[in-house]
């Protein structure tokens, strides 16, 4: 066999269609003595017998390890520019209190971005004074209620939201810490709905106005002025964004020191991760270095003091340790016309769950990695792993070669999709959302329970209870 012309010019036709490359699957995934598809010591077999398909599965350890690794680089790389740095984890990406602890352990304060994120977060045990807040709408609910708890910082995402937070500190008789989120214009190399600094979308205040923004919270006495805030995207592998928003961050820090204590600096998160083999992501202590080298030589060539940096990777941390087991249903094979003419097939593979449990294909036009959980001798033939959605984009994996013998009853696992999965998880054609399990150690524990029929009845007002 040989290489599909109806494959993208990344996928190589592979040698191994069983291999499982380390960089994108969870550290404990391997296969046994006979094939099998393990992670945290438990096959995927197992795991699906005790909690059915599909499965979202999360490498406990590897989680709670990269969380440690980011920490360590960047408490290295800035503490070598005579500074700290303080490591937020985006919780968007997957928040569960299991998770909160887990973070809280490593020594990582909590990004949250709504009042759910932030409820989850304090019952998980954060200390509400390590958590920042963002959000380009916070209602007044959700802005008292962080007040009220202690919250360590809220981001200012508008003039309008530096009024509003100044009442509700005022009305508490607290003084609350606060950030400026500021929209760098820097055109982050990643899918349009992904960047998230461009002039022409909703985060931020633009940065022409970040000196008199500064000016108006200091002027409130219920606000302490932090510092400001820039994020520029979301799986970017061009690190000439994150060093050009450091560059124009780091003009109005100076102008801003100028008139008053500026202590911190956040340069948000956003580096990607390896979802296939054609992928070549940064390590984070690569990511450190940079942005200790760009905020010391920034900070030398104004003559200013080197502010605390914060950052707030998420999907680094959690990505890579999850996955998702699925199990077969339809084959079919579909023959084409190449772009070159020729006559080809591609082998669409169905599956039991679909854009109700990984949107990101559809929404973002995501690639995934996908193998079988047993192993095939079988020549790889070019597929398309599909949903059980009534929708012609329900796709999961776009592109993939899988062993030719697929077939109906098989798992599959597609990989690195710790992050934001779940999180976007929804119940389209009323399908319940997949449970989560933590593995660690040969032992397997729910994080979040699937929910079933009768869970999606039960919110259905219309239901006769007992008819």
């Amino acid at each position: 066999m040989s290489e599909n012309p109806l494959a993208p010019q990344r996928l190589r036709f592979p040698t191994d269609p069983s291999a499982l490359e380390a960089r994108i699957w969870p550290a404990s995934a391997t296969r046994t003595d006979d094939g099998e598809l393990a992670v945290g010591g438990l096959t995927a077999s197992d795991l699906v017998a005790q909690y059915g398909s599909p499965l979202y599965v999360v490498d406990e350890r590897d989680v709670q390890s990269r969380a440690v690794r980011v920490r360590n680089a960047f408490t290295e790389a800035f503490e070598r520019i005579g500074t700290r740095a303080h490591v937020y984890y985006a919780a968007k990406a997957f928040l569960t209190t299991h998770v909160a602890r887990w973070m809280t352990d490593a020594d990582l304060r909590l990004d949250v971005c709504t009042a759910g994120e932030l409820e989850v977060a304090l019952a998980g045990g954060a200390d509400p004074a390590m958590l920042g807040f963002h959000g380009n709408d916070k209602s007044d609910a959700e802005i008292a209620r962080a007040v009220e708890v202690g919250l360590g910082t809220i981001v200012l995402d508008s003039h309008e939201e530096i009024q509003r937070v100044a009442r509700a500190a005022a009305a508490a008789r607290v003084v609350q810490r606060v950030r400026i989120r500021i929209n760098s214009g820097v055109h982050a190399s990643t899918h349009d709905y992904l960047a998230t600094a461009r002039e022409d979308q909703k985060f931020g205040i633009p940065l022409s106005e970040a000196v008199d923004a500064a000016a108006e919270v200091r002027a409130q006495p219920s606000l302490a002025f932090v510092g400001l805030h820039s994020h520029i995207g979301s799986q970017i592998f061009d690190e000439s964004g994150f060093r050009e928003a450091a560059r124009r961050l780091m003009d109005v820090h100076a102008t801003l020191v100028a008139s008053g204590p500026v202590p911190e600096l956040n340069l948000g998160g956003g580096w990607g991760i390896d979802y296939t083999e054609a992928d070549s992501a940064f390590a984070p202590e690569d990511v450190a270095e940079a942005l200790a080298t760009i905020v010391a030589d920034a900070c030398a060539e104004r003559g200013i003091p080197v502010p605390e940096v914060a950052v707030e990777p998420g999907r680094y941390i959690v990505g890579p340790p999850g996955i998702t087991l699925y199990r077969v249903g339809t084959i079919k094979p579909v023959t084409l016309e190449s772009p070159e003419h020729e006559s080809a097939t591609r082998t669409y593979v169905s599956v039991d769950g679909g854009m109700s449990d990984n949107v990101r294909p559809a929404l973002y036009g995501a690639d995934y990695t996908a193998r079988l959980a047993r192993t095939s001798d079988a020549p790889a033939v070019l597929t398309r792993v599909v949903g059980k959605h009534c929708e012609s984009g329900d796709i999961v994996v776009n592109d993939e070669y899988l062993p030719g013998d697929v077939h109906r009853g098989d798992l599959l696992a597609v990989a690195a999709t710790g992050a934001y999965c779940w999180s976007l998880a929804s119940n389209y054609n009323h399908v319940g959302r997949p449970p989560v399990v933590a593995v660690a150690d040969g032992a397997a524990r729910i994080l979040v329970r699937g929910e079933s029929i009768d869970d999606l009845l039960a919110r259905d007002t219309g239901v006769v209870p007992g008819a």
